[in-house]
């Protein structure tokens, strides 16, 4: 699960040049949720309900997936609470044209809308949120800290935030054996699939240059969050980061 890229300079080491971010993830649009749900053995799935949860929505609650995708965290946000509406953003033509076939086919299109836009840049006014959520995206925008503070910007005080990124088993067995399938198997499945060169690589290279857990806690809090909370889910393999807007 790549997610999806935003922003403008990289970490050293991984190239997230936004053209380049932009162009493979639209190569690999077409198998993006097939790979989803065989890389993660269907548990994706699960992640995305636990983090819908977190954001306790009321009737009626406006909400902004910021690096939608092909929008399953908008389309688990209308599913749990019917009478929200979504806003999903992100980088990608191709990956917001399967969001928006995948809408309708379901017939949510009066519930969720996705637009192309920047995640330092939402194209949204203050205050206009009651929730927000990012699946996968956050590691992927070159500058993290102006997203978040973009996000607390477009949420009303006391909005919550749930974002769901991968993260580094501390359980030394899982850890060895999490670590050889993410460096070796995971790449093989993902090109095979995907039938692009160097999508699953990155994902490895760009999870290892993402911060801890402690301190992406941290800056979250530094960005206008508080009640921030770091979870751990399937031993770590994915934390979900809960928050509520100051």
């Amino acid at each position: 699960m790549p997610g999806t890229p935003h922003g403008a300079a990289a970490p050293a080491g991984v190239d997230k040049t936004p053209a380049r971010i932009a162009g493979m993830f639209d190569a690999i649009a077409p198998r993006y949720d097939l790979l989803n749900h065989v890389l993660s053995a269907g548990l994706d799935v699960r992640w995305r309900a636990r983090a819908i949860r977190e954001l306790r929505l009321r009737p009626g609650a406006r909400v902004i997936d910021l690096c939608t995708g092909t929008g399953d965290l908008a389309v688990a946000a209308v599913r749990e609470e019917p009478s929200a509406s979504v806003v999903g953003v992100d980088f990608a033509g191709e990956m917001l044209r399967l969001a928006d076939r995948k809408i309708a086919s379901i017939g949510l299109e009066r519930s969720i809308r996705v637009v192309r836009g920047d995640a330092v840049r939402i194209p949204l006014a203050a205050a206009s949120c009651d929730a927000a959520t990012i699946g996968f995206g956050i590691r992927n925008v070159v500058e993290p800290r102006a997203a978040l503070a973009e996000l607390a910007r477009v949420l009303r005080p006391g909005g919550r935030l749930a974002i769901l990124e991968f993260g580094q088993p501390r359980v030394p067995g899982i850890k060895t054996l999490y670590a050889w399938y993410f460096r070796y198997l995971l790449p093989l499945v993902g090109k095979a699939v995907s039938r692009h060169q160097s999508a699953y690589s990155y994902l490895p290279a760009s999870v290892g240059t993402f911060p801890s857990a402690a301190d992406f806690a941290d800056l979250i809090s530094a960005t206008g969050f508080s009640q921030v909370r770091a979870v751990p889910l399937s031993f770590g393999i994915v934390y979900l980061y809960v928050a509520e807007r100051l």
